[in-house]
């Protein structure tokens, strides 16, 4: 029979140390903690001499991480997110809601579709909060891989991930209204790449580099909220939701580029549970509000 392992360290002493390193002194830390700073001194000093290792060192008025405590730093990050994970899971076998859940949702997906699935929602959530992230491009394809939201609005399925399939978002060419391009009955895709393309940044980590964005003259804003206001400005043209700027194109303010060949491109939005085990039962409920959503306008 295998010797069941016996920890040095507790869990109360890889947070207090997470927490000194987190706001750069032991009395910072106590103040977030709601401990004494002697106590925190103690906890640290004892979990150095349980490891045999210096975690810390103190540098005039502040403390930093020694090679070592920082190797140790990442690991014991991974060590305390188990355990929450392990806990949320119990609390989930116990029939309880989550007390948090987060939806990544990809900017070019209609968010109206969402409020109104929310909308629903809000009634039954039984007090979870709740967490909207904007994505673009490769930023949701991560939160699925990294599991760092319960729901995932993505077009990017990586490979061995499924998910449910609910729309597709209709993307035009843009452009203010007196942009020379218009002056040209139709345009090919080819010449397009030689004027100043206006893009959202990339929320993934990798930033991988998509074979659509080809323009070498290219700006990159965080939204389509500033996209807009450089269009408006007659700089360049983007690639916008068409819902999302239907206003502008009533106007005329901002028109679509006439292409050779395709003018728009419909890019299919899935959903997708990147932990269905440990899934909860208000992320369940929101899926199927939001499969119902878009089922009932394909009906």
């Amino acid at each position: 029979m295998n010797k069941i392992f016996r920890a040095k360290t507790t869990i109360e002493q890889w947070r207090i140390f997470q927490a000194v390193v987190e706001y750069g002194s032991y009395a910072k830390a106590a103040d977030a903690l709601n401990k004494s700073q002697s106590s925190l001194n103690h906890a640290v000093a004892k979990l150095q001499a349980q490891l045999g290792i210096a975690l810390l060192a103190v540098e005039g008025k502040k403390t930093q991480l020694t090679r070592a405590g920082d190797a140790m730093l990442r690991r014991s990050k991974k060590l305390l997110l188990d355990v929450q994970t392990l806990e949320e899971f119990a609390d989930t076998l116990n029939g309880g809601w989550e007390a948090e859940i987060t939806i990544a949702c990809e900017v070019i997906y209609p968010k109206q579709r969402l409020l109104r699935v929310l909308k629903t929602y809000w009634p039954q959530s039984r007090g979870s909060r709740l967490r909207i992230s904007d994505e673009v491009i490769s930023g949701g394809s991560e939160a699925v891989t990294n599991k760092s939201a319960d729901i995932v609005l993505t077009p990017h399925l990586s490979k061995g991930i499924s998910g449910n399939y609910l729309c597709d978002a209709q993307l035009l060419p843009i452009c203010h209204k007196d942009h020379p391009i218009l002056q040209q009955a139709a345009i090919a895709q080819d010449e397009l790449a030689s004027h100043l393309q206006i893009v959202i940044g990339d929320t993934g980590q990798e930033k991988p580099d998509n074979g659509w964005l080809k323009a070498e003259q290219r700006w990159t804003v965080s939204n389509f909220f500033e996209a807009l206001t450089v269009l408006k400005q007659g700089l360049g043209f983007c690639w916008v939701p068409k819902h999302f700027i239907e206003q502008e194109l009533l106007s005329g303010l901002l028109m679509p580029i006439n292409l050779q060949g395709a003018s728009q491109r419909r890019v299919p939005i899935n959903i997708v549970i990147p932990d269905r085990e440990n899934a909860g039962p208000g992320v369940l409920l929101l899926e199927q509000l939001i499969l119902a959503e878009h089922q009932q306008e394909r009906q």
